[in-house]
């Protein structure tokens, strides 16, 4: 396979990721009426585990892991897992579907403010005007809630979801600087299995297992969608394209997540989405991208064909 199509599985890999955890607010939303912020962790990595097992025995591949690399699967599990799905949970019973998929894209920002702090790049000017750019989007992003002013709009939830994206950058960095040589399925099967683990005493004090009875069809096949599809494949694939492509490339794909989270709360939860939101996610979406450095080569490009 050549580097060119190498980079573009990668970057099919990176989209598959990004648009199973767009539906993935939708999906949480709808069964968070049943069960609470752990049960859903557990039952939805419990279930992706399970299948990135299968995946495992069928290929045939080694279980065994050197102990070396258990403290950096071990870390991987609690920011990966047990964190970051905790407060996005959380955030879910105080934010819509769709805020939760606008407010994601805050995640590549972060990862910026990160690599200026820990990999020592400079912050030009148009990174700092890009992250204005998008706080601003999120500002406007939060006035719609309700109809309400920002003042009575902004809560816990949204405080929870930003602080999510920032654990989300500083996972995404550690995944791939850390460099556990196995594949990105063994190393997502122990980071779920040990988030798992994390997460179950929580389940077992709240009896989170009697909510279960409680699912109809339509919030089994939703608590199935997050296990297999979106803890299971997502994660999976988000690490196969980290494997190939740097971490901030891999990061403009969450661009996107807004854009799947909105069609899919439009349609699965008759969410309304006023015009000032669909504003507020553009800007969003052009700050992150000036942040990164992507919109002004690409005007430059476009000025140079139109030059005869």
């Amino acid at each position: 396979m050549t580097l060119t199509s190498s980079k573009l599985t990668a970057s099919l890999y990176a989209f598959i990721s990004i648009s199973f955890w767009g539906i993935s607010f939708v999906s949480t939303k709808a069964v968070l009426a049943k069960l609470d912020p752990f049960s859903i962790v557990v039952f939805r990595f419990g279930i992706g585990a399970l299948f990135l097992l299968l995946l495992l025995l069928i290929q045939r591949t080694r279980l065994r892991v050197s102990i070396k690399y258990l403290p950096h699967l071990l870390v991987l599990g609690i920011l990966g897992v047990f964190v970051h799905q905790l407060l996005q949970v959380t955030a879910l019973l105080t934010i819509q579907a769709s805020s939760a998929g606008w407010l994601i894209s805050f995640s590549p920002i972060f990862t910026v403010i990160l690599s200026v702090l820990f990999l020592h790049e400079k912050m030009t000017l148009s990174k700092a005007a890009g992250m204005v750019l998008a706080i601003t989007g999120v500002l406007l992003v939060t006035t719609t809630r309700s109809g309400h002013s920002f003042a009575f709009s902004m809560n816990i939830g949204f405080f929870l979801m930003v602080l999510s994206t920032l654990n989300w950058a500083v996972y995404s960095v550690l995944l791939k600087s850390l460099r556990i040589p196995y594949s990105p399925l063994l190393v997502t099967f122990y980071m779920s299995l040990l988030g798992l683990i994390l997460t179950t005493p929580f389940m077992i004090r709240n009896k989170g297992w009697k909510s279960l009875l409680l699912l109809n069809h339509t919030e089994w096949a939703h608590l199935l969608f997050l296990g297999v599809f979106v803890s299971g494949i997502a994660y999976w694939y988000w690490g196969k394209a980290l494997e190939v492509l740097e971490a901030t490339k891999v990061s403009m794909f969450l661009y996107l997540e807004p854009v799947s989270t909105l069609v899919a709360a439009v349609l699965l939860l008759q969410e309304k989405v006023l015009f000032i939101s669909i504003a507020g996610g553009i800007i969003i979406i052009m700050g992150v991208i000036i942040v990164n450095g992507q919109l002004m080569p690409l005007l430059f490009s476009l000025f140079k064909k139109k030059r005869p």
